[in-house]
């Protein structure tokens, strides 16, 4: 068992898509995390640019290098937004999700994520964000292409060729985004709420599948709430039924800026916080601080697994073996 689970978690999601023998994992990320200290633990918690979670250089500990998919890699640009120009090779446009789940043909999914792992790898990827998994529910929804149907058990049976065919590449799949996003209007501060039957039967099977017949190594946070609150350190929604009922041991990702308390973060499941939108995610960044230019590298203590967090286990309100 790991001292320090959420460090563990993000360790795996690293060097088990690196072929290390799945025996000696334990003892070496164990190992690690004995040498590291209580603020390279903390920096390894958050993003340190718009792409990347932070990696101990002392150790030898590298960043994880993330991407969307779900439809491809994307386009290359620095450690914030600006698009590299610079490069000459090419990424393939695969199909929109909803196009690949009207075929119905669970091989396809899977050639599908070796393409689009292959790629990722290519690029450089520990982790490719997709698929999408949210059932298509509401016509306005602007990102319906993104996801795989409006069928429960047709997402869920697509997903695990996708996902499978991603990891088989040498990278992560991220499934996306739990539980319970399904419109994109007031994203950030919509409640939904439902039915215990309607949530098991409707909103979770892709997810549950990913998880249990996928063996998925990565799942990303949503920026709705489910009852009240929010889902990306939602403890019924994630310690309860993803990590406790499912099993599920990899790394609980939040999306760019979906975390908003540090306590409920640390003990709810959340294990990376990602986001660099600084000036819409957190009212404390400034404009001018958050420039157009480029992104300084302290602002990125101030997200709410950074700093805060620091400072809770220092005060003992957090045990540092939460970490």
């Amino acid at each position: 068992m790991f001292k320090s689970r959420k460090l563990a978690v993000i360790l795996i999601a690293f060097m088990g898509v690196h072929n290390l023998q799945a025996q000696n994992i334990e003892g070496q990320i164990d190992a690690l995390i004995k040498r590291m200290t209580l603020p390279e633990k903390v920096a390894m918690l958050h993003a340190n640019s718009s792409f990347t979670s932070g990696g101990v250089q002392r150790l030898g500990i590298p960043e994880i290098v993330m991407s969307d998919g779900p439809h491809g890699v994307r386009p290359e640009h620095g450690r914030d937004w600006v698009r590299d120009e610079g490069l000459e090779d090419a990424g393939t446009y695969l199909p929109t999700g909803i196009g690949l789940a009207a075929t119905w043909n669970r091989s396809l999914g899977h050639e599908y994520g070796k393409v689009l792992g292959s790629e990722a790898n290519y690029r450089g990827k520990d982790i490719i964000l997709g698929p999408g998994v949210n059932i298509i529910r509401s016509p306005l929804n602007g990102r319906n292409f993104e996801y795989l149907s409006e069928d429960p058990y047709l997402t869920a049976q697509m997903a695990i060729g996708y996902i499978k065919g991603v990891q088989s590449e040498g990278v992560s799949a991220c499934v996306k985004h739990y539980a319970a996003n399904n419109e994109e209007a007031d994203r950030g501060s919509v409640d939904v709420r439902m039915s215990e039957r309607a949530l098991r039967e409707i909103y979770l099977p892709a997810f549950e599948a990913a998880v249990k017949d996928a063996n998925v190594n990565a799942v990303m946070g949503a920026y709705n709430k489910f009852r009240g609150q929010h889902t990306t350190h939602h403890k019924y929604l994630i310690n309860d039924i993803l990590k406790g009922e499912w099993g599920f041991k990899g790394l609980l990702m939040s999306d760019w800026g979906s975390v908003h308390d540090t306590k409920e973060a640390l003990e709810n499941g959340t294990d990376l916080e990602m986001g660099t939108d600084l000036m819409l995610m957190y009212s404390s960044v400034s404009q001018t601080e958050a420039g157009n230019e480029k992104t300084n590298a302290s602002i990125y203590d101030q997200f709410f697994l950074a700093d805060s967090a620091l400072r809770l286990v220092k005060s003992g309100a957090i045990s540092e073996s939460v970490v």
